[in-house]
């Protein structure tokens, strides 16, 4: 890999974060950047899991398919995000399909060349645990989301995810698709416009793929206010 800006992006990244320096640049060194176009296939699901990625740029969809044919969004991923882990570090196979949801690029690193340091250097094994936690935690997240949140609050934490920053203002890129955050968040397209339009009261203006935050604290405190207050503070 050898960009400045991508080393950065991958080293802040859930899946080195944790890692000793060296084993971080190690990894980096032996792993390669790749480009996809928009709706290019990353992987299948099914495929064998041969490999953990981390978003350098652009977004990544994941998504399965029912057996009724339904497509299913499990998460959308963007700059930093890392996804793959948990499956590729037990020879599994992919549970969801990976596809660039927009131009992107992501950095590919091999399962085998992380597992061979985790034999030689126990404190890789902390580090990958804590990005399997992490990816766990935000599990957890997006099911209490759906059941204890509302429409626009569950838009606000997606858009919180995306801050830099805790406080102050802040503007963030969106995909250009916005039914890809509706089924990342449960919800139909209607009912996201209608989730944007109340989030306007409170510092949030959406024009095309780029969300205005007047006050990243002040999404944050609506994120984590009373449901019922929330919503009629919204209408």
């Amino acid at each position: 890999m050898q960009q400045i800006g991508d080393r950065q992006i991958a080293m802040e990244s859930i899946l080195l974060a944790s890692a000793p320096g060296d084993v971080a640049d190690a990894i980096l060194a032996q792993s390669e950047a790749r480009s996809f176009d928009r709706g290019a296939t990353i992987f299948l699901q099914a495929e064998p899991a041969h490999s953990v990625y981390v978003v350098l740029g652009g977004w990544v969809k994941l998504f399965r398919i029912s057996q009724n044919g339904a497509e299913a969004v499990v998460s959308v991923l963007t700059k930093g995000q890392s996804f793959g882990e948990a499956v590729a570090f037990r020879n599994d196979v992919y549970p969801v399909t990976a596809e660039a949801a927009t131009d992107c690029r992501v950095l590919q690193v091999r399962a085998s060349l992380i597992l061979t340091m985790m034999k030689s250097r126990p404190e890789v094994c902390t580090a990958m645990l804590a990005s399997t936690y992490k990816h766990l935690h935000d599990l957890v997240a997006q099911v209490e989301q759906l059941t204890a949140q509302t429409g626009a609050q569950r838009v606000a934490e997606f858009l919180l995810e995306l801050c830099p920053v805790d406080e102050g203002p802040c503007a963030v890129t969106l995909p250009y698709d916005k039914v890809l955050i509706a089924g990342r968040l449960g919800m139909k397209p209607e009912s996201l416009s209608r989730a944007f339009a109340r989030l306007r009261s409170i510092g949030v203006k959406v024009n095309q793929n780029h969300a205005a935050i007047s006050d990243v604290a002040r999404l944050h405190n609506y994120v984590e206010s009373d449901r019922a207050e929330a919503w009629s503070r919204a209408q």
